[in-house]
């Protein structure tokens, strides 16, 4: 069994090696990084995130597609966004089974719900209950499909209900929500750290459990809450910094070298 205190030193190294300015460049999250203005930074990260499966090297690719097409700012060309002109109907999107019509549906869905707030932030928010997390995931899908009408977009809008990981829009709100480090950009206040939920994925999960951090075999909502629980023994407050950790320990292979 590997001591807690040697562990949580390891891995608050790998957090300090990965929480920083040159992990951006080769991360999705460097779509974002490419704005400044909070409605365009929320816009392109959570369609960041949402195509964030597969080879890095494509979705930094389908990033740089979606750059061009929103040019300077995402917000201005979702709320301008009109399905009857040319521009629209000619536009195309296409990231492995993420298609045109998907991308489409983003827009119209982002669209009506920045007519009824002012951030996305809002979405997510869930006043006095449990799980605030569980269930502002469940509302943030409610108030996306009451705009649109795409039963494709449900693969790539995943629901916990269902007992999904929800591996991106957990890595989404990373992204919104942690201040610390130069990576993650900590544009909403009214969720803390400390609420997050780790991301996880078939990756993350397979360092997670060799570490000793994670019991349950499948990759599943309960494994997230299990794992988060585990996390938050390391940090309290800050718990899902060690994301950073399971995913440079998994790419630089730290496990296949005798680390103990």
């Amino acid at each position: 069994m590997i001591d807690k205190l040697h562990l949580k030193e390891f891995l608050d190294e790998r957090v300090a090696e990965y929480n920083s300015q040159s992990f951006i460049e080769f991360d999705p999250i460097s779509i974002p990084h490419h704005y400044s203005r909070r409605e365009d930074i929320e816009i392109s990260a959570l369609i960041a995130a949402t195509i964030s499966w597969g080879n890095r090297k494509a979705i930094l690719k389908s990033g740089e597609k979606m750059k061009d097409i929103f040019g300077d700012s995402p917000f201005d060309y979702v709320m301008s966004y009109d399905e009857r002109k040319r521009e629209a109907k000619n536009l195309t999107f296409v990231h492995r089974t993420f298609n045109t019509n998907d991308f489409k549906g983003f827009i119209s869905a982002l669209q009506g719900i920045y007519s009824e707030v002012a951030s996305l932030e809002e979405c997510f928010l869930v006043k006095d209950i449990e799980s605030p997390i569980y269930h502002g995931l469940i509302q943030f899908r409610r108030m996306f499909f009451e705009q649109i009408n795409n039963d494709h977009l449900n693969k790539h809008i995943s629901n916990p209900l269902q007992n999904s990981a929800c591996k991106r829009l957990n890595m989404f709100l990373r992204w919104m929500v942690r201040t610390s480090g130069d990576v993650d950009f900590g544009l909403w206040s009214k969720i803390s750290p400390s609420q997050l939920l780790c991301p996880l994925d078939v990756h993350s999960g397979t360092v997670a459990r060799k570490l000793g951090l994670l019991q349950r075999k499948q990759d599943d909502w309960k494994s997230v809450i299990e794992l988060t629980n585990t996390l938050k023994e390391l940090d309290a407050i800050d718990p899902i910094k060690y994301d950073f950790a399971l995913f440079g320990i998994g790419v630089n292979k730290y496990l296949d070298d005798e680390m103990y």
